[in-house]
Order: C-alpha cells, then sequence, then structure tokens
C-alpha cells in the first residue's frame, strides 16, 4: 500500500519524506489556508515546493464546479509539473473532466467519493485516484471501511485500473484496516504514519536492551 500524506505543511512533508515510506502527497485549499498559502500564485508556487521534497505524484485541487473552469484550472495545474494529479469534484462535471483528462493522458484524483456508485463513475471515467472519505463517513455513523471494501470488490471484478485512495484516514487502526482490505493508497496526517511506529513492548524492549548493555560494560 503506498502511504500519501495529507497536509500542506512542508515540515511534515519533509519528515514523511525523510523516514524512507512517502509516496506522495494530498493537499486541498482548506488545508493551504490553515499554513497561511492564500491566493492562486502562493498556492501555485506552494505544489511546486511540494514537487521539489516528494518524487510522487501531488494532488491538487481545483475549486471550479462548472466544467469549462474545471478544464481551465485543470490544464493550469497539470503544467506545473510532472508529479501533478488534478484532484476533481465527484458531480457530473467533474466526471466529465476526468473523462477529458484521462483521454489527454493527464493524472486524476476524484475526490469527495462517498459511494461505491460514485467510484464507479470515477473507475469508468478513467480516474487514476478514487478518493473515498472514510473518516468522515465514520463521523455520520456510517461504516468507512465498509466503503472500501466494496469498491475494491467492485474494481477487481471488472479489472479497473483505478487505484482506490483512502482519504480522511484519522488514525493508526484506520490505517492498517485499509491495508487489510487492499486499498491501493492511504492518505492521512504525519501522526497516523508515525503512529505505526509505537509499541509499548518495542519500548520496553528496547530500554531493557539498553539498561543491560549499560550494565555489562560498566
Amino acid at each position: 500500500m503506498k502511504f500519501f500524506i495529507d497536509t500542506a505543511n512542508l515540515a511534515d512533508i519533509q519528515e514523511a519524506q525523510d523516514m524512507g515510506v512517502l509516496d506522495g502527497v494530498t493537499t486541498n485549499p482548506s488545508l493551504m489556508a490553515k499554513e497561511g498559502i492564500t491566493g492562486t500564485a502562493n498556492i501555485l508556487a506552494h505544489y511546486k515546493k511540494i514537487c521539489n521534497v516528494v518524487p510522487g505524484h501531488i494532488s491538487a485541487e481545483v475549486i471550479a464546479t462548472d466544467y469549462k473552469g474545471i478544464i481551465e484550472e485543470g490544464e493550469k495545474l497539470a503544467a506545473l509539473h510532472p508529479q501533478i494529479v488534478v484532484k476533481l469534484p465527484m458531480i457530473a462535471d467533474g466526471v466529465k473532466a476526468c473523462k477529458y483528462f484521462s483521454d489527454k493522458g493527464v493524472k486524476t484524483n476524484v475526490t469527495l467519493v462517498f459511494s461505491a456508485g460514485q467510484a464507479l463513475l470515477a473507475a469508468k471515467a478513467g480516474a487514476t485516484y478514487v478518493s473515498p472519505f472514510i473518516g468522515r463517513l465514520d463521523d455520520i455513523s456510517t461504516n468507512g471501511l465498509g466503503l472500501i471494501s466494496e469498491i475494491r470488490l467492485i474494481y477487481d471484478n471488472y479489472g479497473f485500473e483505478t487505484e482506490i485512495l483512502a482519504a480522511s484516514v484519522r488514525h493508526v487502526m484506520h490505517v492498517i484496516d485499509c491495508a487489510k482490505l487492499g486499498s491501493d493508497v492511504m492518505t492521512g496526517p504525519l501522526s497516523a504514519i508515525k503512529g505505526l511506529l509505537k509499541h509499548p513492548l518495542t519500548d520496553s524492549g528496547l530500554a531493557k536492551f539498553l539498561e543491560d548493555y549499560k550494565n555489562g560494560n560498566d
């Protein structure tokens, strides 16, 4: 499973990259604003900075919701860097734009997916990635992981090449469960990635090794 980090924070991106496990980045206007990055020129420049840190795919989101606007924004984003994946909303014009970009060989990520039917449409339109938001489904007492399982079954049934990018990942068990279910990618905060390191027996075992080493060398 590929590990993406969902942030616009360059320090977090660099830390995940330095761990040697990072495959890509997803971000959006809200995450940009959280880092104080506003205005089209600044946002576009920041995408380039992210591309300089991570060699994998970087999802860059369009703001427009009409077909013409989505195409114009998406083409500008795609022209920024070969690593850019154009992030499109799961709406009729977004699916239509997905088909347009896929026919031109431009990588796409269809986002805000909350049902298997939406994921099926995205795959039919040739999306590179589809992003089901499992955490947000959990928030409304719906089984987000169940959606990953449904999409995996449908894609395997028909040989779709669209990759399942589990989004809105909140914690370590989301990561583990997505891996069990066959999600191609997970994207979440740095805390979810670093949380995989933690186990009390690792900590206590290391402390014992160091104590024994010290006692043996006194």
